[in-house]
């Protein structure tokens, strides 16, 4: 019974291994693989390092591995599929019945997602983690399909990429438009309450009355310390009784009247005073010149926004052309064949261990 299915493992592996070889040899269609390498750069302008209101759109340069893999899967999934059977008609290639019966595609009316597992077995793109280059290889019955379903990939996902720099440039440019609106009105009405601060108060510089007051409280007190002088110096030899010392007395305590008046513009205990006008008046045109700021900083925002979304942000660098093959690389029939032979055989060996290790317990 053991050396019966000793020689049934042993014939079905010579059987399986010589269908293989036979197949891999003579039958397998040819398929030709055309390679492409890019990389994907981007062209926009550096923006400056001092924080401004358009550094928050956050453009750099250089290349992205994000993008890379953004565009890789791009590439493998099901809408670039149907736009490449669209153009290419790769459907009706790939289900040819001259082509093998295992290699080509079993039905040309089968389901998407049956077509899409077919298509990634026939292509395939890999970062190179290293020089950051994505290798797009496309496989297809003859030479010149390969090469164009290559040359497809490599300029629909450079489209693509654009397309979505470009939408998102726009929405930026969007987004920017609706801030100088709103920044423009906000400035508009702080340089507007600084106009009607100014015709309530009936003042066009509030620093510059306080100043004037303070000038004339400066002189006021000048002219005190003259006429203080003066008294002094009468009443050396006058009594102060005397009607000339009595009248610089008098010009004294008037100076200190009006001393009084115009200080009490500037600060009082009532605070309905100058120095709280001069306070409310800086402030509102702090907020002015603010506002008028964030709105010249959003225009230059707007105005840089507005030439990214017109021009191509992501660039795809060609570093190979899509090749035509002159050989095809698919399927490696010997390296098949001998792998195929090499398992088949190794599985026969691994059913006869356990067929004679149940043996050996049986007795």
């Amino acid at each position: 019974m053991q050396k019966l299915l000793h020689n049934k493992v042993i014939t079905f592996a010579i059987l399986a291994s010589i269908i293989a070889t036979i197949y891999w040899v003579a039958i397998a269609s040819d398929r030709y693989v055309s390679t492409a390498q890019i990389i994907i750069q981007r062209t926009d302008l550096a923006s400056s390092q001092s924080f401004d209101f358009s550094s928050l759109l956050g453009a750099s340069s250089g290349t992205n591995r994000s993008e890379q893999l953004l565009m890789r899967e791009y590439l493998l999934s099901i809408d670039i599929l149907k736009k490449l059977d669209k153009a290419l008609h790769i459907r009706a290639h790939y289900s040819d019945p001259r082509w093998d019966r295992l290699s080509r595609l079993q039905k040309q009316d089968i389901s998407i997602e049956e077509f899409h597992q077919y298509y990634l077995s026939r292509v395939s793109i890999e970062l190179d983690e290293y020089s950051g280059l994505l290798v797009i290889k496309a496989q297809a019955f003859d030479p010149q399909t390969a090469q164009a379903i290559t040359n497809f990939l490599v300029h629909e996902g450079e489209d693509h990429m654009n397309q979505l720099a470009h939408d998102l440039a726009q929405n930026q440019v969007s987004f920017l438009e609706t801030q100088v609106t709103e920044m423009y009105q906000q400035a508009q009405q702080a340089r507007q309450a600084v106009l009607d601060f100014q015709n309530e108060k009936g003042l066009i510089s509030p620093e510059a009355t306080a100043e004037n007051i303070s000038a004339i409280i400066g002189s006021l007190q000048g002219q005190k310390a003259e006429l203080e002088t003066e008294r002094q110096a009468l009443e050396a030899y006058l009594v102060p009784s005397h009607p000339n010392v009595t009248k610089i007395t008098q010009q004294i305590a008037a100076i200190d009247k009006q001393i009084e008046q115009e200080k009490a513009k500037l600060t009082a205990p009532d605070g309905n005073t100058l120095n709280l006008t001069v306070e409310e008046f800086q402030r509102l045109q702090l907020q002015a010149g603010f506002a008028q700021d964030l709105y010249k900083s959003a225009l230059l925002a707007l105005e840089k926004g507005r030439v990214e979304a017109t021009r191509t942000i992501q660039k795809v660098s060609v570093i190979q052309t899509p090749t035509l093959p002159e050989y095809p690389l698919e399927p490696r029939r010997l390296y098949n064949a001998t792998v195929f032979i090499l398992l088949t055989f190794m599985l026969a060996g691994v059913i006869q261990l356990l067929t004679a290790i149940v043996k050996d317990h049986k007795d």
